[in-house]
This record gives C-alpha cells, structure tokens and sequence, in this order.
C-alpha cells in the first residue's frame, strides 16, 4: 500500500476507520496509523523529528541500524512518547537522557 505508492502522492492513506500518515527517507519507511480526528501534518512533523533524533544517534541512520539497534530505537521512542502523545520535544534532552542509559548499561 504503502511502497508501491507514487511520490508525487500525499503521505497520508484512508484505511478502514483510520489514517496512517507515512514518510520515506531514502529506504526507509517511516509509518503512523492515526485515528480520523487527528491532524496529519503534525503526524508528519512528528516522524521527521523522530528520524532526526535517529540520525543523530547513529550518525547517519540505516535500515542495519534498526534492525541490529531495535533496542536503542525502542529506547529512543520511548523517550520521545508516552502514552500515545508526545512527552519530550528537545532533541538534545532526548539524547541526553538515551546516552545516560547506554551509560547505565
């Protein structure tokens, strides 16, 4: 659904009662399913930013850096939500506060 879909499309898709809101960067995929009422640009803005605080983290982050990392990426994102809406907008307090748990590590 996704994959196939043009470029010169929007990033946002009706399905059954909701919305998934997605971004492509290089050959990744970044996806969100939302429900009908939310607003999809934010969603948008929200990817982007998680995939910044990701490419600072890995330097340049790659689909190996999430597949053999899924660890620090859940880590990452669970630093940045909580409970479905976002809890931490600072990338810099976001990575910050993932380095003192790889310390802990």
């Amino acid at each position: 659904m996704i994959i196939g879909r043009s470029s010169r499309l929007t990033h946002f898709l009706e399905w059954r009662e909701y919305k998934i809101v997605f971004r492509r960067y290089a050959s990744l995929y970044f996806a969100c399913c939302i429900e009908k009422d939310d607003n999809e640009l934010i969603v948008l803005d929200i990817i982007h930013h998680f995939v910044e605080v990701l490419d600072r983290y890995f330097q340049n982050v790659c689909e190996l850096d999430l597949v053999f990392n899924f660890n620090k990426v859940y880590m990452i994102l669970d630093e940045f939500f909580l409970a479905g809406e976002v809890q931490e907008t600072s990338k810099q307090a976001i990575l910050h506060r993932v380095q003192e748990l790889d310390k802990a590590e």
